[in-house]
């Protein structure tokens, strides 16, 4: 992303709407569509959510998520999902997307998704996703983009007045501060049976809980702040306000119509319809405002907040001058304040920082001290004091942080005891510290520091939703925690739940009681785990820490597999639909290593030729290998930069198969294998995919193919030896290399011979030499056909060949 014009992107699209129109959804699937790709939303919320939406269709291994706090980034990912503010500026992506983007009006962090509307572009396209309050921004500033109207897709209508008691099922209320949202919540409990309770406060891991306690129906309300507001995904038929003002950061005001719109609009999800109303402590909204929601007209923005991006580090001083300038633009206003600034005011102000701050560097690291967030918010001048002692610390010696200073700092919100507020309190103080340990340089021993920060900050989120549970939902509404017992001399009596006996191989139980894991602790231990934690056997049962958890079954078609859980019924609604969303994830990166990486979405796009996507769909539909009769007309159709693209993502054009490179290595056919068996329901023959050659009679009428495994001279080779001995066969060298593979193979006499025969000949050259060679009554030649391509040992990447020169599938 740049915002350089040689890299500015072909097609730059804003799509402005109401919520539920579906926006977000379309963006996905676009982004999908391309190689590689950036989102970036509003909340860390709603990155985990399409973080999790996403790795369910590709895959774990192809995503990488970016917050401020968490940070989970595999080798090579295609595709990432961010907060705005954490979005790799300077990493070239092919789709680029920023969701509410009208929150460039917003007074604190407007500033960030202005910067990202005049700079953030995709190589080839960008996409803007917010209110229609900013269409004429958006044409004034980008006047080449394509602007569409995204339209709702349920009617939204106003109730009028609401009483706790009167509210209908699969209702959301919602405040505006803590301490409103708890008394609500109780209120509720006691009408009700419980409640869920979202906050922006909390941690991933409690809103996760939380909500998909309330999404599988074990209650049937939530109270929440306008966290709801931006985005997340509910089941909600009806939304009241508890509140019409806020607080937002400086004095408390009135909501302005969009705004409660933007939550408002969280009632009515698809294509079912949604209410609002006002709890009867309040005044009715006026038929103004009830108009402007019902129709979404609201007046356009006028303004974006602002922020000079072209630094002076020079000195304190020219920082704070050139954070500080006035912008040329009408369509901009100046931000009015920002932490950060506020940091960097107050401690350019101390002596012992103006010593230290008086080189370039120095004064860059002190600007990225202060953008450290102030989770803890109330607290500024606790804040600054931590943040002078970092600077002074990272600007002293070995530029690192202390390691005994960050214990003493980070030890104490080890400690999973007390109430909500006490633990909201340290969550929001170890997010602090999560922040500083992903920052590189400061620390020594940086991932061990992150790994505890998390650990904490899982525990007391573990803690905090089983605070709220216990506080906000009756047991007679929902059936008691379900605990993993850690010590093996005491496991669950009788029992052959997993909850046994997983139990028993937890290690360090993150429990309150030291002794046992909820339901709720467990399942958040596998949706955090990565994907080398899990065990999938030839048969697709998965397991975790050494115990099945559930198993892979038949699908559309092998590259679908479903899932089942293991003994189903002990997991509630909301425990499995997380695990059941974690677990998907995981077989998408099943398939994906079974096509050897080959990223087929990718050519999915209307961009692409339909011969491009005809090709990507037969590897897709082949796991990663076709024959060339399947793939030769389409190769020949498409022009050159598309097959070098093909070639750059491992696919190759071999004797007989068209084919991924990596598809090909013995970790991909036993994927292969699994999912086959899966599909057809039927056990592999014994020795598959390990053996090189199996007898034809072994395959019991399961086509060799689909095993990876091609039938030549009355057995079945796999396919990478096929590949092998038919390059080979082309070496002017090839008898070197072919003979001593055949006896590794023990390939004898006949057989030997017919396989050799229908690879392109015996061990002579062409059909017609060998019928000149017997009417010279002569004996068949030893020597391979001249010409081809050098061999290549099993899986290797053999150079691509041109269209045309491939044999069919025999």
């Amino acid at each position: 992303m740049t915002s350089s014009p040689s890299h500015r992107s072909s097609v730059v699209v804003a799509e402005l709407g109401p919520t539920n129109t579906g926006k977000t959804h379309r963006a996905i699937e676009r982004m999908l569509e391309h190689d590689s790709g950036i989102m970036g939303l509003p909340l860390r919320l709603l990155a985990r959510e399409v973080y999790d939406r996403v790795t369910a269709r590709v895959g774990e291994g192809r995503v990488a998520l970016m917050t401020g706090e968490e940070k989970r980034v595999p080798p090579r990912p295609d595709y990432w999902i961010c907060t705005v503010e954490a979005m790799p500026t300077d990493r070239p992506v092919d789709f680029l997307a920023v969701d509410e983007i009208q929150l460039a009006a917003h007074r604190e962090r407007g500033h960030v998704f202005t910067d990202r509307l005049l700079h953030a572009r995709g190589l080839k396209e960008t996409w803007f996703l917010g209110a229609e309050t900013m269409r004429p921004m958006v044409q004034s500033l980008i006047p080449q983009a394509s602007l569409k109207r995204a339209t709702r897709l349920s009617q939204l209508r106003y109730a009028g007045h609401r009483s706790l008691k009167s509210l209908p099922p699969r209702s959301a209320v919602v405040a505006f501060s803590a301490d409103r949202v708890y008394e609500l919540a109780e209120a509720l409990r006691r009408l009700r049976g419980g409640v869920a309770v979202v906050l922006g406060a909390l941690s991933p891991r409690t809103r996760n809980a939380q909500v998909a306690m309330y999404q599988a129906g074990e209650v049937q309300y939530l109270v929440a702040t306008d966290a709801i507001g931006m985005g997340l995904n509910l089941d909600l038929n009806h939304v009241a306000f508890a509140a019409l003002s806020k607080f937002d950061g400086s004095e408390p005001r009135d909501l302005f119509p969009d705004e409660l719109a933007q939550i408002a609009g969280r009632a009515g999800r698809h294509l079912n319809d949604g209410s609002f109303a006002t709890l009867n402590t309040l005044p009715e909204l006026s038929p103004r405002v009830v108009s402007a929601i019902e129709t979404h007209r609201f007046p356009a923005i006028q303004s974006l907040i602002w922020r000079n991006a072209s630094l002076d580090f020079t000195s304190p001083e020219s920082l704070l001058d050139s954070l500080s300038q006035a912008p040329r633009h009408h369509a901009f206003v100046r931000v009015e304040r920002a932490d950060d600034f506020d940091a960097l005011r107050h401690l350019s102000s101390l002596p012992a920082i103006q010593d230290v701050a008086t080189d370039r560097g120095m004064v860059e690291l002190l600007w990225q001290v202060c953008q450290v967030p102030d989770f803890r918010k109330g607290l500024f001048g606790l804040h600054v004091s931590l943040l002078r002692d970092t600077f002074l610390q990272l600007s002293a010696g070995d530029g690192r942080l202390d390691a005994g200073w960050l214990a003493r700092q980070v030890s104490p919100l080890d400690d999973v005891s007390g109430d909500i507020h006490t633990l909201m309190d340290r969550l929001a103080a170890i997010r602090i510290w999560t922040y500083i340990s992903h920052r590189p340089g400061w620390l020594d021993d940086a991932e061990a520091w992150q790994e505890r920060t998390r650990r904490i900050e899982d525990a007391l989120g573990d803690a905090l939703h089983e605070r709220l549970v216990e506080r906000f939902v009756q047991r007679a509404a929902r059936r008691s925690p379900r605990r993993f017992v850690r010590n093996p001399a005491r496991p669950l009596a009788g029992s052959d739940s997993p909850f046994a006996k997983l139990g028993l191989l937890l290690g360090e139980v993150p429990g309150t009681d030291g002794t046992a894991m909820t339901e709720e602790q467990f399942v958040q231990r596998v949706v955090d785990a990565t994907h080398d934690a899990f065990q999938v056997d030839a048969v697709g049962t998965i397991s975790f820490e050494g115990e099945p958890l559930a198993r892979l079954v038949r699908g559309k078609d092998r590259r679908s597999p479903q899932l089942a859980l293991t003994e189903s019924e002990v997991w509630t609604g909301g425990a499995r639909r997380q695990l059941e969303r974690r677990l998907m994830a995981l077989a998408r990166d099943l398939v994906t290593e079974a096509m050897g990486g080959f990223p087929s979405e990718s050519f999915a796009g209307a961009g692409r030729s339909g011969a491009a996507r005809g090709l990507a769909y037969r590897l897709a539909e082949g796991l990663g290998v076709i024959s060339q009769a399947e793939a030769h007309e389409q190769w020949r159709l498409l022009d050159e930069e598309t097959r070098e693209r093909f070639r750059a993502l491992g696919v190759r054009e071999g004797q007989r198969f068209f084919y991924v490179a990596n598809a090909l290595t013995p970790h991909a056919l036993e994927r292969r294998c699994m999912l086959t068996a899966l599909f057809h329901q039927r056990l592999v023959p014994p020795g598959a995919p390990r053996e090189p050659v199996l007898e034809v009679a072994a395959l019991e009428g399961l086509s060799a193919r689909v095993l990876g495994y091609e039938v030549l001279g009355g057995v079945a080779l796999r396919i990478d030896i096929v590949e092998r001995l038919g390059e080979a066969l082309r070496h002017p060298q090839g008898a070197r290399q072919v003979q001593p593979l055949m006896q590794e193979l023990r390939l004898e006499g006949g057989v030997h011979r017919r396989v050799l025969r229908e690879l392109g000949g015996p061990a002579g050259g062409t059909p017609a030499k060998r019928r000149r060679r017997r009417r010279g009554g002569k004996p068949p030649a030893t020597a391979p056909e001249k010409g081809g391509a050098r061999g290549a040992p099993a899986g290797a990447q053999p150079p691509p060949r041109r269209s045309g020169t491939g044999e069919g599938s025999g």
